[in-house]
């Protein structure tokens, strides 16, 4: 039931990213450009995002005292903004504003063949792998 449920999100939410052009990275790359040729649709994308998720977590997630699917919530425990996690969110947006592709919508955009998202992917798992490895020597 579980990777049912984790399809029919995944599905549900690459299906999303299409619809909203998420996924193309000219548009991401226009709704950056706040001077130029700024594109401001995804922003009602994100505030529309924001909106369902909200009503949907205050309706049907915080009052329940454990998740349909398992034991309990697994919710993180860190709480520090600490330099990790700074230098890791100033990475992500640099990758982001340079080429309008972030994680998510890479994905959902694997099947397109294009050789700019498989590029992507390929270089999102190396720094993957390179981090966690880096996080391991240095702890």
């Amino acid at each position: 039931m579980k990777l049912v449920t984790a399809l029919i999100a995944g599905l549900l939410f690459g299906f999303g990213l299409s619809i909203s052009q998420m996924v193309n990275p000219q548009k991401v790359l226009n709704f950056l450009d706040i001077s130029g040729n700024f594109d401001p649709s995804l922003g009602l994308v994100m505030v529309g995002a924001l909106l369902v998720f909200g009503s949907g977590y205050h309706l049907l997630i915080k009052p329940k005292s454990q998740p349909l699917l398992a034991a309990e919530y697994c919710l993180p425990s860190a709480k520090a903004i600490d330099k990790p996690l700074v230098v890791g969110a100033i990475i992500f947006g640099l990758g982001w504003g340079l080429v309008g592709i972030c994680p998510g919508p890479a994905l959902a955009n694997v099947l397109s063949g294009e050789i700019k998202i498989l590029g992507f992917i390929a270089a999102m798992l190396i720094g993957m792998k390179i981090s966690g490895r880096l996080t391991r020597l240095l702890t």
